[in-house]
């Protein structure tokens, strides 16, 4: 008989109890700033149809690639979600009533049969945060105003980059890039960062792009380093897209200087966030110190999807932020942020032939809001003293008959050694 491969599938991972506990905390940091926020929480199913996730006001032809699909007993075509974004569009498309400005949040599993590096997995959990039915660039900052707010209390700097797709897009169309290459050329753009120009510049030319093109793309490259949004203003009255993206970057900006946090926020024309879902605002959040190179959090504005998915003309202003909470755990165990050996208990009860009186002691002190482990195991005094100091248990209780007998215990402090006696009724006086 075959012997059971018992490793876990390719890109995914067991979190064992030192390590949950730390993600834990890092949920509970982001839902706290959430909430604090106002937004409310929802919760959406792992499995959608095929047809939904692979909308046209979904993902895009690359995210698609990545997607678990499956069918069912029925024969229905089924997929596991690979982000929360489209998910979120159904519930507001099939929920007409709900009142706007809806601001939403929430946490959970997506899965995606992509590469695999450095705090990415195939199935990893990302926290989301949207707004539907605010058409300002005050929806925008105050989301990246969220995430610099939800780092500090993680300890961790960043910087946020942002541009706009309405100015990318009209910048192509000065490039004389044609309509139907656009979201292609874009997801080229993407990996500006990743790869040499050389190599973009080839991609570009297998895309099919002319050398007219080509051109006046490597000449707007050059100009990296001199690149500003002032640059821009100069062909703003040439494209009507270069106009409107131009005005709501200079909106999102006046928001960012009067919330103080610009220095945090680096405009970046180079920045084109691949999936082709997005129409305004885009944004990425990167480790000020660069020890990981890919993001940890993005969003932008998709104004298209909610209608689209109604398959009506009107466009619902809708604009979203990601974090992903794997890549951040990474960022903290690379940081060393994470606490080593932390208590997972307050107080360690070893019962000595007490087993009952120590689970009644117990569940006394969980009603203060103790975290109480009580030794089941009949380990002898020195191998759960041994446990306790491993755990870094602040404090330990050894409960024996006397204690019993005289309706007491002792509590020992683990790092002083002092010990104090406590009064407590094990039976009825």
């Amino acid at each position: 008989m075959k012997k059971m491969d018992y490793q876990n599938v390719r890109g995914t991972q067991d979190y064992l109890p030192d390590q949950e506990a730390t993600r834990r905390v890092i949920r509970r940091t982001l839902e706290d700033t959430f909430i604090a926020y106002g937004c409310r929480p929802l919760e959406t199913p792992i499995l959608n149809y095929t047809e939904l996730m692979a909308s046209k006001y979904a993902g895009g032809a690359e995210i698609l690639q990545e997607m678990y699909t499956l069918t069912d007993r029925g024969e229905r075509d089924l997929a596991l979600r690979y982000d929360l974004t489209i998910p979120f569009a159904k519930v507001v498309a099939m929920n007409p009533a709900i009142t706007m400005p809806f601001k939403r949040y929430e946490i959970g599993k997506v899965f995606r049969d992509g590469p695999i590096k450095a705090g990415r997995f195939r199935e990893f959990t990302q926290c989301d945060v949207d707004i539907v039915g605010v058409e300002s660039q005050a929806a925008e900052a105050e989301l990246m105003m969220m995430a610099i707010d939800a780092f500090d209390q993680l300890k961790l700097k960043i910087n946020l980059q942002f541009n706009n797709r309405k100015l990318l897009v009209g910048l192509l169309q000065l490039f004389e890039v044609e309509q139907d290459q656009m979201n292609r050329v874009i997801l080229t753009l993407d990996k500006i960062e990743k790869i040499e120009e050389k190599t973009m510049l080839d991609e570009l030319k297998a895309l099919g792009l002319s050398d007219n093109s080509i051109h006046k793309i490597k000449h707007f490259l050059d100009k990296r380093p001199q690149i500003s949004m002032e640059y821009f203003e100069g062909f703003a009255t040439e494209n009507v897209f270069l106009q409107q993206g131009l005005q709501e970057l200079m909106e999102l900006t006046s928001y960012l200087e009067a919330l103080g946090i610009s220095e945090q926020c680096i405009f970046n024309p180079f920045l084109a966030r691949g999936l082709e879902i997005y129409t305004g605002s885009i944004y990425e959040i990167f480790l000020a110190d660069g020890t990981i190179r890919s993001s940890i959090g993005s969003g932008g504005r998709y104004d298209n999807a909610i209608g689209g998915l109604l398959e009506a003309n009107q466009t619902y202003a809708t604009v979203g932020i990601s974090f992903g909470l794997d890549v951040i755990y990474t960022a903290l165990e690379l940081s060393g942020k994470i606490e080593q050996n932390a208590p997972s208990v307050d107080i360690y009860i070893i019962p000595l032939g007490t087993e009952k009186e120590a689970l009644k002691l117990a569940t006394a002190l969980r009603r203060e809001k103790y975290k109480i482990e009580v030794e089941l195991s009949g380990k002898k005094v020195k191998k759960a003293m041994e446990k306790a100091n491993r755990e870094n248990t602040p404090k330990v209780i050894v409960l024996g008959d006397n204690e019993v007998n005289q309706n007491m215990y002792k509590i020992k402090d683990m790092k002083s050694g002092e010990e104090e006696i406590v009064a407590f009724f094990f039976s009825t006086p």
